[in-house]
């Protein structure tokens, strides 16, 4: 795993935080919520390759 990936998600994770405040101060509570979730997806997408090889890794290593 590269660490640009955690930069990447702290990134985002900053950008959609600050965006999810600004959003429910003016009173879209609704748009606050699918941003957030739109950013908890994006993150999942990236780090789903990461998560099967991490399955497969320990696949290998207990199928003596």
């Amino acid at each position: 795993m590269s660490v640009t990936i955690i930069f990447k998600i702290a990134a985002v994770g900053i950008l959609i935080s600050v965006l999810s405040q600004v959003l429910k101060h003016s009173g879209r509570d609704d748009q606050a919520f699918l941003a957030s979730l739109a950013g908890l997806v994006l993150v999942l997408f990236w780090i789903l390759p990461y998560i099967y090889q991490l399955f497969e890794t320990v696949q290998k290593l207990f199928a003596l």
